[in-house]
């Protein structure tokens, strides 16, 4: 059991927030999802978070692997973060993390885009529906 495993949600995902302002600070929109995918992880590591990167995750159906995903950083086997280097999230990147959110089991992803020119930014996605304003119970 590490440190972290008593670690709440929210301290986790502020911490990924602030590591990923840190990069957005040193690397501006322009570089590539990889290059920033990087950075964040040495952010990461730096904040004592347990964080893996391109994991792979089988989707399965009536049994049977379909296939795979590979989830860009998961974050204390608890968030899965989906990194983007584009001019804004779409409803396409938020199905995606809600995709694999329910491969997973995992209740909580965040999407950040480096891409946009003026600012960085974050959407959180829960793997199960939660109206605007509903917190965790």
């Amino acid at each position: 059991m590490s440190n972290n495993d008593f670690l709440d949600i929210e301290e986790i995902i502020t911490t990924v927030m602030d590591c990923a302002a840190i990069v957005r600070k040193h690397l501006h929109a322009g570089y590539l999802e990889k290059i920033y995918e990087k950075a964040l992880m040495i952010e990461l590591n730096e904040a004592g978070l347990n964080a893996e990167s391109q994991v792979d995750l089988d989707v399965s159906y009536k049994g049977e692997t379909l296939g795979t995903f590979t989830v860009d950083i998961l974050v204390e086997k608890r968030l899965v973060v989906e990194l983007k280097a584009t001019k804004e999230i779409s409803p396409v990147h938020e199905m995606q993390v809600v995709n694999y959110l329910t491969t997973t089991g995992i209740d909580d992803g965040l999407i950040i885009n480096f891409g946009n020119e003026n600012s960085i930014q974050f959407r959180r996605k829960y793997r199960i529906y939660r109206p605007k304003g509903q917190k965790n119970s």
